[in-house]
């Protein structure tokens, strides 16, 4: 660990259901919008859940040519067009020079990675024979390409990696890139998370779990954390990225600074495939770790941004675990629920929320939780951000991520004061 190291965000981009960029995603999700809505990427009517969080006239034609489209999978499409954007906003050119790319690694965390490759040339085999395979399907679709892609086409040639934790995975990469930073294996890190799963063996395969609802009739209300009313989450694809810099080095470049990425903590529940442990002890210990690690007492955070998925149980133990964490200054806490609006992008959640996180540090205002209209009796007295957005105040916000297999993350981001 280099001593005095602090890490900063001096950038954000975002590829959402809500938006085709970080801002316009941020306007809507003030504006209370709902990104979810039918299927319509593929016939659904085999499907017992025929809604998405889609993300409508994505084109990636900005930053890669026809052939590099045809070669990679929608997620890494995705990823490239987020992480082009990020650099842009923190003035940066979209090719690094070579002193700053040696510094410059990659993390970019996905649940499924290259899911509608695999699915597609899955297929292919077994209706055409191997013979009919393409030679890009293996290299499009494993887990780890979009950082090694964005890498080739951003020129950066630090350390570079793919976070896989499920829904975890976003929040994770963040995190573990922070933390290079911070031991001084880079200067800057471009790191965040992609998901494209919108495909009928995807969406059938989380469905024969039980986990999607089925308010087909109903999109926009679909997706109701902690409402008496959910039945299930809603599946949704996108990508956020963040420029992760060194503090001194931005303020030497005569960056804007967005925020600092002050604690990072990561747990495992050891408990259930895919259900949370009893009372979010997992989430608790990781949240309380991030605190640990960022010096700041539970009682200085101004915003949770929640998992909440809008699953049955997942929602109310995430909610133990908060109420816990925060105890008594719990109702003075801003809560909110962003898959309320954006559906579950999985390994792309925890980059949105921290991106949305950043937001709410700049401009004083709190995305609503939708669609919450018959809480359950346990929130109580706890601010959940209820159906309109709010203004305050925010300087810290916690940033919670979960993933199947009881991986957790979490990530806490304070308002810059300088050093």
């Amino acid at each position: 660990m280099s001593e005095g190291r602090r890490v900063v965000v001096t950038g954000t981009g975002a590829v959402t259901p809500l938006g085709l960029t970080a801002p316009e995603t941020w306007e809507a999700l003030l504006a209370g919008r709902s990104g979810i809505g039918p299927i319509t990427a593929f016939d659904p009517a085999r499907l017992e859940s025929r809604i998405a969080g889609e993300v409508k006239g994505f084109d990636a034609s900005g930053v890669m040519d026809r052939k590099e489209i045809r070669r990679n999978d929608r997620t890494t499409q995705m990823a490239l067009v987020a992480i082009a954007e990020a650099l842009a906003d923190a003035g940066l050119p979209d090719t690094l020079p070579e002193e700053l790319a040696l510094e410059t690694g990659i993390v970019i965390g996905s649940g499924l990675g290259g899911a509608g490759t695999l699915i597609e040339q899955i297929s292919l085999n077994a209706t055409r024979g191997p013979e009919r395979l393409s030679p890009f399907f293996i290299p499009a679709a494993i887990g780890n390409i979009a950082s090694g892609v964005a890498a080739m086409r951003f020129n950066a040639k630090g350390p570079n990696f793919a976070a896989v934790s499920a829904c975890a995975s976003g929040g994770h990469a963040i995190g573990e890139a922070a933390e290079m930073i911070l031991r001084g294996d880079a200067t800057m890190m471009l790191a965040g998370g992609a998901e494209a799963t919108v495909y009928e063996a995807t969406v059938g395969g989380f469905a024969a779990m039980r986990a999607l609802s089925t308010r087909n009739d109903d999109p926009t209300a679909a997706s109701r954390p902690w409402d008496r009313g959910r039945d299930g989450f809603v599946l949704a694809e996108g990508s956020a990225m963040l420029v992760l810099e060194e503090a001194a080095a931005a303020e030497a470049r005569g960056a804007r600074i967005l925020g600092e990425i002050a604690g990072y903590g990561a747990s495992a529940d050891a408990s259930h495939i895919t259900l949370p442990a009893p009372g979010g002890a997992g989430a608790l210990r990781a949240a309380r770790r991030a605190l640990q690690k960022a010096g700041v007492a539970a009682d200085a955070i101004d915003l949770v941004l929640a998992h909440a998925t809008s699953t049955p149980g997942g929602d109310m133990e995430e909610l133990a675990a908060i109420r816990t964490l925060l105890g008594d200054h719990g109702p003075a806490t801003s809560i909110s629920a962003l898959k309320s609006a954006v559906g579950h992008t999985l390994g792309a959640a925890g980059a949105i929320a921290a991106v949305a996180a950043l937001h709410a540090i700049r401009d004083g205002r709190i995305p609503p939780t939708l669609n919450l209209t018959d809480p359950e009796p346990e929130v109580g007295d706890l601010d959940l951000t209820p159906l309109v957005a709010r203004s305050r105040t925010v300087d810290v916000a916690l940033v919670n991520a979960f993933g199947f297999g009881g991986q957790n993350s979490a990530i806490v981001i304070r308002r810059w004061a300088g050093r």
